[in-house]
């Protein structure tokens, strides 16, 4: 088998140091792109198919292959199988498999070490890396920056990709999945990010991995991705300035999980199907100033979990636009926290609207939601109730004690007990909050 290895006088157009300079630039573009009527459909994952069965026994070494190439030379792979693992210490170097070379790592260590600054890895299958968790084996193991992978499929790899102190990365439009034999608590993650800085991760599909996590890395971009039966969709912790946006996350234990992380930007993703005892499609933990605007957080044991957010009361989370329906718990407030303001969100079909744990969600701002259990009144038809919403919790007190009454939830019993409640309560309700202009009908956003 040949294998061609040239250099490209027009290199340093298609490689990120070029798009780097323009990054910004970029992200405005893709974010005008994404709310025009010229955007186009979602394309998650590889852009075709790849799926590659060649036998290890006809592997070729793609180590000296790698060795006899200078910085800014492309590597074009024919059609076959080559074995790593490999480590690639030169700059500006491309290497593309056309959807037709499969690199194995036959279950030694990490499969791709970059070491090396503006390196592109694209339309390759990168399979079997080594099973330690000590090691972090990975597919791609990311040290170099300002690196490209672009529509890889990363498979039976115990970590996808991992990047290790490293910034300005463009990671798009791969297929990422972990170790088949192994149960889901003993995967790997599908992207690793560890104290890394300004990387774009987009158009990505994650599944049957354990967790997708952001670490201690700060200023990164996360745009219209997919994650389907993980554990967390993706888990931030110490990690600042950070943007959310476009992703689509469904039947993971989490949705996003934000952890000791400040200054998140989370807008227009949809989260669905975070079920269990500890399905939330939002987890906030001692966060603070953070904006989640326009979501969707569906079918779901709980929309959105608080839990000692925002963790400095000045520095006020702000909840605006967002559709939280067909959930257990539509917030739920682990403690009597402040700082929240939360605004025209749409509270609808769910079990419970807002649960406060503690004495009360008062201490937060609530104003122009839309809650599917007010009973006002609109006579002056400004589609604003003339009465303020005052939630309290009835017969909701009793699963606050026992959580399996919730079985008998919609019961004739139980709807007699809360009418009962309503009309003359036994003991005085639980004040939950108030919003002080509650939208009278919701009105379908085009």
């Amino acid at each position: 088998m040949k294998v061609f290895s040239f250099k490209e006088s027009f290199l340093h157009f298609s490689i990120p140091s070029f798009i780097r300079i323009r990054v910004y630039a970029l992200l405005v573009l893709i974010i005008f792109m994404s709310n025009s009527s010229f955007a186009q459909e979602k394309i998650f994952g590889n852009y075709f198919e790849i799926d590659l069965n060649y036998q290890i026994e006809d592997s070729i070494p793609l180590q000296p292959i790698i060795d006899a190439a200078d910085d800014g030379d492309t590597i074009v792979l024919l059609p076959g199988i080559y074995s790593g693992p490999v480590i690639i210490n030169q700059n500006k170097i491309v290497i593309d498999g056309q959807g037709k070379a499969k690199i194995d790592g036959r279950g030694i260590a990490s499969v791709i070490i970059i070491n090396g600054n503006n390196v592109v890895l694209r339309n390759l299958q990168i399979s079997n890396s080594g099973g330690s968790h000590n090691n972090i084996d990975a597919g791609v193991k990311l040290i170099g920056s300002r690196c490209t992978i672009d529509n890889c499929k990363i498979d039976e790899c115990l970590f996808g990709i991992d990047i290790l102190q490293s910034d300005s990365n463009f990671i798009y439009h791969n297929d990422i999945s972990s170790l088949s034999r192994r149960e889901k608590a003993l995967k790997g993650d599908a992207i690793r990010l560890w104290w890394a800085k300004g990387n774009i991760v987009q158009g990505n599909y994650w599944h049957d991995v354990r967790d997708m996590v952001v670490w201690y890395s700060v200023g990164n971009y996360f745009i219209e991705n997919k994650g389907v039966g993980n554990r967390y969709s993706i888990h931030f912790m110490y990690a600042h300035h950070n943007y959310i946006r476009g992703n689509e996350f469904f039947n993971n234990s989490v949705g996003v999980f934000l952890m000791y992380s400040e200054k998140t930007i989370m807008v227009n993703n949809l989260i669905q199907g975070c079920n269990g005892v500890s399905g939330m499609c939002l987890g906030l933990k001692e966060t603070s100033s953070n904006q989640i605007l326009n979501n969707k957080f569906i079918y779901s044991t709980e929309g959105v979990h608080f839990d000692v957010s925002p963790f400095v009361p000045e520095k006020r989370n702000t909840i605006q636009g967002n559709e939280i329906a067909f959930c257990g718990a539509g917030m739920f407030f682990h403690t009597n926290q402040l700082g929240n303001d939360i605004t025209n969100n749409n509270f609808h079909d769910n079990l419970s609207n807002v649960i406060a744990e503690g004495i009360t969600a008062s201490g937060n701002y609530w104003n122009g939601n839309y809650f599917d259990e007010y009973q006002g009144f609109d006579r002056d038809y400004d589609n604003v109730g003339d009465t303020p919403f005052d939630l309290y919790n009835y017969v909701e007190h009793l699963w606050d004690y026992n959580d399996d009454v919730k079985f008998f939830y919609g019961s004739p019993l139980l709807v007699i007990f809360d009418f009962l409640e309503r009309l003359a309560p036994f003991s005085e309700p639980k004040f939950i909050l108030r919003d002080e202009a509650p939208i009278y009908i919701l009105e379908e956003k085009n």
